[in-house]
């Protein structure tokens, strides 16, 4: 699931009855406040997720979805129901989301929470310390300054900007990206050894690995909440960088006998983090062409849009989703990335009621800019038409 949920309900039709302690979906606490809470009708979700409350765990209520989700909407709850017993917003939230969940996906959803309980309960983690992360240990001291201080001159002082809209800077520890490469082939050893089904990161790549799906989501809710948030507040602001509220964080590996290079595409996320982990390689490079939206996702790109990014061990590149890019070939050696798609669920909910985004898609900004100069010629023409003068 992509975790697109609604910023806003207008059918009104919620309907209060008791908790679902009897049916075993929610954790029978409080059976009968449902019922005192009245109907549901007029309570909207709020636009932006209030990140000052602490949202409960949904880990023990049966649901076919992952219970992260219901705690990141949880956010996004009208403050009249953040006080109310756990198993009462369960109910509202889950209302919500089968609107917007067909039962096919609710399936796959399911058999994804098999597949998961399946590894956390067998696999054996190689490094424990890269599941909990410490920033002192993880960051190299100058990010983490950065982020501690929290200010756009702070983020600046550490990031270059090669071309407009991608951001570059050091980032992991050497150790860290060595710990992440040897737990990822710990995992496909173990995947292997025990004839395991692996599910890889996405229909481009395959060959890698879901790290949210052998135990590194904590982790990475961490990463994205603490430190990639901050940095997306200021240069993502646009495009749903002050709401992320959930991520896709996997590995991706191309050399010898793995993926070679990665064609064209945009990403299914707001904001791409993408670090390499290394290891010895040439070729590999990145290439962007642009920022588009759905409608403009084919067109040409300027050449003020053509960028090639070389990765290095431990640095990252930070970019919209919807910047187009690829990957060319890795012509030697072994590479490793890790990449984590951050996603709005009310930027996603906001740009379905949008046509025009020119704001942030190059070729609506250039459609825009030649209906303004198109008006204003016909304006110029029409003032000096009135004064009987010839137009140049």
């Amino acid at each position: 699931m992509s975790s697109e949920g609604p910023a806003d309900r207008r059918e009104g039709s919620h309907k209060t009855t008791a908790a679902p302690g009897g049916g075993g979906e929610g954790n029978g606490a409080a059976s009968g406040a449902a019922v005192r809470v009245g109907n549901f009708s007029d309570r909207r979700l709020r636009l932006n997720p209030n990140k000052d409350h602490k949202p409960e765990s949904y880990a023990d209520v049966r649901s076919d979805l992952d219970p992260g989700i219901y705690s990141a909407l949880e956010r996004h709850l009208p403050p009249s129901m953040l006080e109310l017993p756990k198993d009462v917003k369960f109910q509202f939230m889950r209302e919500i989301l089968s609107k917007y969940l067909p039962e096919g996906e609710r399936n796959r959803v399911q058999k994804h929470k098999e597949y998961r309980q399946k590894i956390s309960e067998k696999y054996k983690p190689l490094h424990k310390e890269i599941y909990n992360m410490h920033p002192s240990s993880f960051f190299v001291p100058s990010f983490l300054e950065a982020i501690n201080d929290n200010t756009e001159e702070s983020f600046r002082s550490i990031i270059s900007e090669p071309s407009p809209g991608i951001y570059t800077f050091q980032m992991l520890q050497p150790k860290i990206c060595d710990m992440l490469l040897s737990e990822v082939e710990n995992f496909e050893k173990w995947v292997h050894e025990a004839r395991f089904r692996i599910m890889r990161p996405n229909t481009m790549n395959k060959y890698g690995a879901v790290l949210d799906d052998f135990g590194l989501e904590p982790m990475l809710d961490k990463l994205m909440d603490e430190f990639v948030c901050p940095l997306s507040k200021v240069f993502f602001n646009n495009v749903g960088g002050s709401s992320l509220d959930s991520h896709h964080g996997f590995v991706v590996e191309y050399g010898q006998n793995r993926d070679l290079e990665l064609g064209f595409h945009v990403d299914d996320s707001e904001v791409t983090l993408n670090v390499c982990l290394g290891k010895q390689f040439t070729g590999g490079e990145l290439f962007f062409r642009g920022v588009r939206c759905d409608r403009h996702v084919n067109s040409e790109y300027q050449l003020e849009e053509s960028y090639d990014y070389s990765h290095v061990p431990g640095q990252a590149v930070l970019h919209r989703g919807r910047h187009r890019h690829g990957a060319r070939a890795t012509t030697s050696g072994h590479r490793v990335n890790l990449l984590m798609w951050c996603r709005s669920s009310v930027f996603r909910e906001i740009k379905k009621y949008q046509k025009d985004f020119s704001s942030w898609c190059g070729e609506c900004l250039r459609e825009k800019k030649e209906r303004q100069r198109q008006a204003v010629v016909a304006m110029r023409k029409e003032l000096f038409n009135k004064e009987g003068e010839p137009v140049n």
